[in-house]
């Protein structure tokens, strides 16, 4: 046990508040967070309405039922009959005392944001997409970076009922186009460049192109970030839209379950999928995570370190749905040196700092150190991938001995957490504290069993109001229902290997599909494909990444070549500049290996989980069924490499 909060801290915080309400109004008295989180996944449709309650939804229209289910988990309807704005929501907090933005970049030094700026921005933007014909349902698509004029734009989008979407500008352009192209954006709001590690990166080629993939277009907006915005000559100018000053914000409301964003999965088999969720149930959901598990506050300041392609983008920007500061920083985690984020810490008075996991055991082997120089902090945020214990450690030793280390673990599947932090129970080493209220989380083992203290697939057994509403164009749900369904009918099956302990909290195990996990992102194994094949010299190839110790991940490329071809150093140059260019520097792979074959099934599906497994240690015989393939002999390159690796 690492720490364990105060009795203070615990009466304090809001889930203790929300307990008392629950208390009051419900006359169930719930002292433990066990207690709370039982009630919340055994009455479920009670829950969330009391959770609509005390947060006071401003909505228009009634509902009679808050959950009508349906036959099965993805038909269920939430509130339905009513209408609300997530961006009403979030202005509702707005107020002289405290700004609503802290902006930081490579090249800008913080800066703050007034709510009153704030409004007027998105006022003025409002007034340029209904100028432009932009209407409810249609939808708006970024280009850009961890910038203020991304959440401008999104909170302009939703004000008038469209549906936001975007992409970073470190995505290469065919992987932004197979995510827009889905979608049909009617205004793409794009930058002309960004900055990385000190250095400069145009994209206005890439935009050109992206133009070209995009039919459906009417509007391109540029936001000048590295001075070549003019080279966009077709494109509106952010700056100048600013210059116009809007009339009063006004926010359209809409049906519960109408779409509010669009995410994407990794892209493990074809096109990534547009998983679609509903501004109600977006809404609901961050007040709960972001209110009652994160414990924000007005006035406290929330930082997490992300891009607009990560569903941390959209989470921490729903900060703002509790009057708390969001602090932003675009740029590279460890430009000038891995200290730059922990110095905008403590020179912003964070109260909440969050990362992925990969990006603390970068400081832990750095040797960072700041104790007694971190005062505001209350919480430290880790997800993307398991934080090893060790970190765990380091983070007491090293940043502050009164910390609430908050380990979360969900997704971009519901735009949150499954499994998190709670202001009641102790932070143990290596352990994420346990389920998050709403959602029923259990370890199944291979009878479909919920079982505790053993490894099992992470699986949802209740519906929740984050659930995507569908994946965009998808037919009959086919897409949705085969992501999630097909394993245990009626219920959730998420793809983590995770362990419920005896005392609740939960350890994750990384995934237990094929999709690979690079600095806490997800990258599917199409996209590698993709860039490594069109590589001339390349006939076929395969793709894992394996959990190693201390947190660390390993993703070796497997690849066949032409007959007779060699695979030197200047052919692995090319496949890694491929990768690079076609994609981002993390499509990019640890090792290349030249193989003779690539693993088969017989209905000619890549074998990426079986190697994944053995690679890991699982004996060949448990990790793939050879009956079942089309080459049953390849697998043994891979009981030899990993002979080899041990060596």
């Amino acid at each position: 046990m690492l720490w364990k909060p105060s009795s203070e801290f615990t009466q304090s915080s809001n889930m203790y508040a929300f307990a008392q309400y629950v208390q009051r109004e419900k006359n169930l008295r719930l002292d433990t967070y066990q207690e709370l989180w039982r009630w919340s996944v055994n009455d479920v449709a009670v829950f969330w309405e009391t959770l609509w309650k005390y947060y006071k939804v401003q909505h228009d229209g009634n509902y009679t039922l808050p959950l009508q289910k349906g036959k099965e988990m993805m038909e269920a309807q939430w509130f339905e009959g009513t209408k609300l704005s997530y961006a009403e929501h979030v202005f509702r907090n707005k107020n002289t005392e405290f700004p609503a933005v802290i902006f930081q970049s490579e090249t800008k030094l913080a800066t703050s944001i007034s709510w009153l700026e704030l409004e007027e921005k998105v006022a003025s933007l409002c007034t340029y997409f209904k100028s432009v014909g932009l209407k409810e349902g249609d939808r708006v698509a970024a280009y850009l970076p961890n910038i203020p004029e991304a959440l401008i734009s999104f909170l302009a989008a939703n004000a008038i009922g469209a549906v936001w979407s975007s992409c970073s500008p470190d995505f290469g352009t065919a992987s932004v186009v197979d995510r827009l192209s889905q979608i049909q954006p009617k205004i793409l709001i794009v930058c002309d460049g960004y900055v990385y590690n000190g250095k400069q990166f145009s994209k206005v080629e890439a935009v050109k192109e992206l133009v070209k993939q995009l039919p459906d277009l009417k509007q391109l907006v540029v936001v000048d970030c590295i001075g070549k915005a003019r080279e966009l000559n077709e494109a509106e100018n952010f700056a100048d839209i600013m210059l116009h000053k809007g009339s009063t914000l006004t926010f359209k409301r809409v049906d519960f379950a109408a779409p509010l964003w669009i995410l994407y999965s990794s892209g493990t088999t074809g096109k990534p999928k547009a998983i679609t969720h509903s501004v109600g149930g977006m809404l609901l959901e961050h007040l709960k995570a972001m209110g009652l598990h994160q414990n924000c506050k007005k006035g406290e300041r929330f930082f997490w370190y992300s891009t607009t392609g990560w569903m941390m983008w959209n989470y921490a920007n729903a900060a703002l749905l509790h009057g708390t500061t969001v602090v932003m920083y675009d740029g590279a985690p460890a430009y000038p040196d891995m200290k730059v984020l922990w110095d905008l810490a403590e020179r912003q008075k964070v109260t909440h700092f969050g990362a992925g996991a990969s990006y603390y055991i970068s400081c832990m082997n750095e040797g960072l150190n700041y104790i007694g120089r971190l005062n505001h902090l209350q919480s430290v945020g880790s997800t993307g991938s398991p934080l090893p214990p060790e970190a765990f450690d380091w983070m007491y030793n090293n940043i502050k001995k009164d910390l609430w280390l908050v380990s979360l673990s969900g997704g971009t599947d519901i735009c949150s957490g499954f499994v998190g932090g709670n202001p009641y129970e102790a932070v143990y080493a290596g352990e994420i504290q346990g389920r998050l209220l709403g959602c029923k989380v259990e370890a199944y083992n291979e009878q479909g069993q919920a079982v505790y203290d053993e490894l099992g697939e992470m699986v949802i057994e209740v519906v929740m109001p984050s659930m995507p509403i569908y994946f965009w164009n998808d037919a009959n749900n086919e897409k949705y229902r085969s992501s999630y369904f097909e394993m245990y009918p009626g219920k959730w099956r998420h793809g983590d290997w995770i362990k419920i302990t005896s005392r609740k909290s939960v350890i994750i195990f990384g995934r237990s599909d094929a999709t690979l996990n690079r600095g806490g992102v997800r990258i599917g194994t199409s996209e590698v494909y993709s860039a490594v094949e069109s590589v001339s010299e390349v006939k076929d190839s395969l793709v894992v990444c394996t959990d190693e110790a201390g947190g660390e991940h390993y993703m070796p490329l497997f690849v066949q070549l032409r007959d007779g071809l060699v695979l030197d150093d200047a052919l692995q140059l090319k496949i890694k500049t491929a990768l690079r260019q076609q994609y981002s520097p993390r499509h990019v792979p640890d090792a290349i290996f030249k193989i003779a074959e690539i693993p088969y099934t017989i209905s000619g599906k890549k074998m990426e989980t079986p190697v994944k497994k053995i690679l890991m240690g699982t004996p060949v015989e448990k990790a793939a069924t050879k009956d079942a393939m089309k080459n049953p002999e390849s697998l043994q390159f891979f009981v030899d490499f990993v002979k080899h690796r041990k060596k």
